[in-house]
């Protein structure tokens, strides 16, 4: 939990939770540790400004029903699900004209109530994703950044393109393996990390490199023109300044990471006069991503599990936070 305003989380007994009529009970079994997990954990001024102490925090998470409120059908006690995390009024012109993962009411679990770092979880049914028999608990646990990461992808024509991936944290190279399995003809994944390096590569990178060396790898396959599409994963100034120059006049940038302060950008020469198309990543399209999401999964062609490169209790927090914060970790997956 997160008790109070201040630095840490504590690991302590609370209630199991109580369900409404149109909500379920999931026993969790697996949760994802997220950058904005060590943002709520450090306390910084993001956590700070948007945060109400106490609660419980996570938001990525898989598990077992194991009660149904008197108003579900959708959902039997037994079933193995995950859940989209962001809960939103199905009725705002948000939801109801396709765009429901930017509605700005939306609530998410972990952040703005109740998250999934306990053995139970409260979600309305209307969230609630089923998983594949195939699919571990540890898969279905990463469903939320895995979502992200499709997102991201596929908004972006795939097929064929020179694809640059700015950024290796583990959706960074969740990217690299979807833009592999969507047909990208050249993937080349910058980091300054050489373990997230390494992961791109198991994920199926063609170019692997330091952003130093990503002019010279994407003029390479693109016969001197430039990426047709960037996916800008880490919020590095730096690297979005990167991401602008190496795409292709015409050419798409789509923005997952966030920047930790304001950006000066020459909006004329960077973007303007080369005519891009720049596209903001806001969670999972709901529920669009979630299908795709499941077929790739379903069909083997896009395997997530390298990224996984730990597996700790609860317990364990500070020594999650600590493998995030050092770049020594891939994902992280709580077991409970």
């Amino acid at each position: 939990m997160k008790q109070t305003a201040a630095r840490g989380l504590t690991l302590t007994e609370v209630p199991e939770p109580k369900i409404r009529d149109d909500e379920v009970l999931i026993r969790v079994r697996s949760a994802g540790v997220c950058g904005t997990d060590v943002h709520i954990y450090e306390w910084d001024a993001w956590a700070s400004a948007r945060c109400k102490p106490p609660f419980i925090c996570g938001h990525e998470f898989a598990g077992d029903v194991v009660q149904v409120g008197a108003l579900v059908e959708s959902v039997k006690v037994g079933d193995r699900v995950t859940a989209e995390g962001h809960i939103v009024d199905e009725r705002s012109l948000f939801s109801r004209t396709g765009n429901a993962h930017v509605d700005p009411s939306t609530r998410i679990i972990g952040v703005d109530r109740d998250g999934c770092f306990a053995e139970y979880i409260a979600m309305p049914a209307t969230n609630v994703w089923h998983l594949d028999e195939a699919i571990s608990y540890d898969i279905g646990g990463i469903h939320d950044p895995m979502g992200n990461a499709f997102h991201t992808a596929l908004t972006a024509d795939i097929p064929g393109s020179v694809v640059l991936i700015t950024g290796c944290g583990p959706i960074g190279a969740f990217a690299v393996g979807i833009c592999k399995a969507a047909g990208a003809s050249r993937i080349i994944a910058t980091d300054v990390n050489p373990r997230r390096l390494e992961l791109a590569r198991r994920m199926g990178a063609h170019d692997a490199v330091h952003p130093d060396a990503a002019r010279e790898a994407v003029m390479a396959a693109s016969d001197g023109h430039g990426a047709d599409v960037v996916l800008e994963m880490s919020g590095v100034p730096s690297a979005v300044h990167q991401a602008f120059a190496l795409a292709r006049p015409a050419g798409r940038v789509n923005m997952l990471g966030i920047p930790s302060k304001t950006i000066d950008v020459d909006f004329a020469s960077e973007i303007i006069f080369k005519g891009l198309t720049i596209y903001g990543v806001v969670g999972r399209r709901m529920y669009d991503t979630w299908h795709q999401m499941s077929r790739f999964l379903r069909s083997g062609a896009f395997d997530p599990s390298p990224v996984i490169t730990h597996r700790l209790p609860l317990e364990a927090v500070d020594e999650a936070m600590h493998l995030i914060k050092s770049g020594e970790a891939g994902k992280i997956i709580f077991t409970l």
